[in-house]
């Protein structure tokens, strides 16, 4: 298999994943804005590799099968990690449901490749909106300091829990989109 330059953005962002959780780690003051900064490359990255894939006509099965893996580990460990560091409902409660949906949906989106319908669970407008502000709570959280004045964990908690009710929707738009398929 021939790796195109949108595959290897995408595979470096999995490789970003440890380092991401070690300098979430690190003892020094400066590691909020290294992880910040390192979250904020990966979701570059994410928006850049798709780009490319498109422009350059490199898509292929295994970067559209990797590129979401990539994506939800990010993710995933940011939301494990703020909830290790902040052990509050106002994130822990966000978190789980962001977690939970990722998992209940790529189930879907695999049961629904298995009987030929996965354009079916796509994703939609809100899904997107969904993903825009929850990358830009994570980086609030991540950040977690006043930035310009602004309370940056405040403003996150709320884009957080914003971004886990249209979680919430956008699950039930794929839900309702397959359970439409399924009783054909």
């Amino acid at each position: 298999m021939h790796l195109t330059l949108p595959t290897w953005l995408t595979l470096a962002r999995i490789a970003m994943v440890p380092v991401f959780v070690a300098a979430f780690f690190l003892p020094v003051e400066s590691a909020n804005v290294i992880c910040t900064a390192l979250f904020a490359a990966a979701a570059i990255t994410d928006w850049l590799d798709g780009w490319l894939a498109r422009r350059l006509g490199q898509t292929s099965d295994f970067g559209a099968f990797l590129d979401p893996v990539a994506d939800k580990l990010m993710v995933a460990a940011a939301l494990v990690l703020l909830v290790e560091a902040d052990p509050t409902p106002w994130i822990g409660v966000p978190a789980v449901v962001i977690i939970g949906r990722e998992i209940a949906i790529s189930a879907l989106r695999e049961w629904m490749a298995q009987i030929g319908s996965r354009a079916t669970v796509a994703v939609s407008a809100v899904g997107k909106v969904k993903t825009a502000l929850q990358m830009l709570a994570l980086l609030l959280l991540l950040y977690h300091e006043p930035l310009w004045g602004l309370p940056t964990r405040t403003l996150g908690i709320v884009a957080l829990v914003i971004a886990a009710v249209l979680t919430l929707w956008s699950m039930l738009v794929y839900l309702a989109a397959a359970w439409r398929v399924l009783n054909k």
